[in-house]
């Protein structure tokens, strides 16, 4: 149903865009200069709109138009780099509320003085998937540390993974016995904020190892649904990996969280610079970046793809 709803949306904008063209060209024709104005603002909204429309297309794979699940991790660099895994995760928040998406925060995990330490992201929309898999890597960030009493320059380093949300998949199959779920208080403010009932839960994939937790919600039931949900998608990732053809195109090659493995590079100091070391994409408007004006990347990306 939700393939049937998007298809019908997919006709209805190409529909709406047919209808408006065939609808510019006699005023065009007919016009005496009084319209031109008025006419070429209508064609600029829809070069806007085609601009958009021509990226979507680039994104045909199996699980582009679906969900993802975006999750960030501090790497080497201590309270810089927890600083800047909370900066990443404000960064991506932004940007999918600009995009229209709507985000659930699964589980989260604080810094001892700043930041996270890691945070999972549940992102639901049409493309989701398709448009964050561009985020997937190491991202590096050089700035003055405020962090650091003489001031100095730094460099920080946080991975994002972008995993597609799997439902109703029957390959991934994850049986009672396969799994051990531990329940505990979830962690958070104190004070009247203490969660008194044990409602985070932590499940065990027994034969790979994986373990996954989620504490975001008020109800046992809740963060266990969750927790399955990412399970799924890291058993679904680990059996992609199996046929190497597919890896990239998922899960991207893995890397360590250090120097000379970043994707992307956020410098605030000596200038003022992001690029992207794929595809060479590159601003000067640090601050627009990290309040989410992430499309110029995404775009670039996935026309090199």
């Amino acid at each position: 149903m939700k393939r049937i709803a998007y298809l019908e949306d997919q006709i209805e904008e190409w529909t709406s865009l047919q209808t408006q063209v065939e609808g510019l060209s006699p005023l065009w024709e007919l016009d005496d200069g009084s319209l031109t104005m008025e006419i070429n603002q209508q064609v600029d909204v829809m070069e806007e709109v085609m601009a958009k429309k021509e990226i979507s297309l680039l994104l045909s794979g199996r699980y582009d138009h679906g969900n993802a699940i975006l999750a960030i991790h501090a790497g080497a660099g201590g309270t810089d780099s927890q600083d800047w895994a909370g900066m990443l995760e404000r960064m991506y928040l932004r940007w999918a509320e600009n995009s229209g998406y709507k985000t659930e925060v699964l589980d989260r995990t604080v810094g001892e003085e700043a930041g996270i330490k890691s945070v999972t992201i549940s992102v639901t929309g049409d493309l989701a998937y398709g448009y964050l898999k561009a985020e997937k890597g190491v991202h590096r960030l050089v700035r003055l540390s405020p962090f650091d009493a003489a001031h100095r320059r730094h460099t920080s380093f946080a991975l994002v993974e972008v995993l597609p949300e799997i439902e109703g998949n029957d390959d991934i199959v994850i049986r009672p016995e396969d799994i051990e779920i531990e329940v505990y208080k979830s962690s958070g403010a104190g004070g009247q904020n203490v969660q008194k009932n044990m409602t985070a839960v932590r499940i065990i994939h027994l034969a790979t190892g994986l373990v996954v937790t989620c504490q975001n919600e008020r109800s046992q039931t809740q963060n266990r649904e969750s927790a399955l949900k990412v399970l799924r998608a890291r058993l679904f990732e680990i059996q992609q990996q199996e046929h190497a053809d597919q890896i990239s195109d998922l899960k991207g090659e893995f890397k360590k969280v250090e120097w000379g493995s970043q994707i992307r590079s956020y410098v605030l100091h000596p200038y003022q610079m992001v690029k992207d070391h794929r595809t060479d994409y590159e601003t000067g408007n640090t601050q627009a970046v990290l309040d989410g004006n992430l499309d110029g990347f995404i775009e670039a990306y996935l026309r090199m793809k």
